[in-house]
């Protein structure tokens, strides 16, 4: 089950309730695309979003106007 984001959303809830970490959202991209998550230093710490972009400027905008949905659990 997902969730509409907030508008405005600012951190990773699934990093932060799963790995204790508080960090910003940011534009990453795997081999599925690109997608809404959170990093760390030592890489990719989770991904948040549900869908996956065809651009890094698509999930820019859905990340800026809060047009993703959340996932629920990693």
């Amino acid at each position: 089950m997902s969730q509409q984001a907030s508008f405005g959303q600012s951190f990773g809830k699934l990093a932060l309730t799963y790995c204790g970490k508080f960090l910003p959202l940011e534009v990453l991209q795997s081999a599925a695309g690109h997608y809404i998550g959170t990093r760390d230093t030592e890489g990719p710490v989770s991904r948040e979003s549900r869908e996956y972009f065809r651009s890094h400027a698509a999930a820019q905008r859905a990340l800026e106007r809060g047009g993703w949905s959340q996932l629920a659990i990693p």
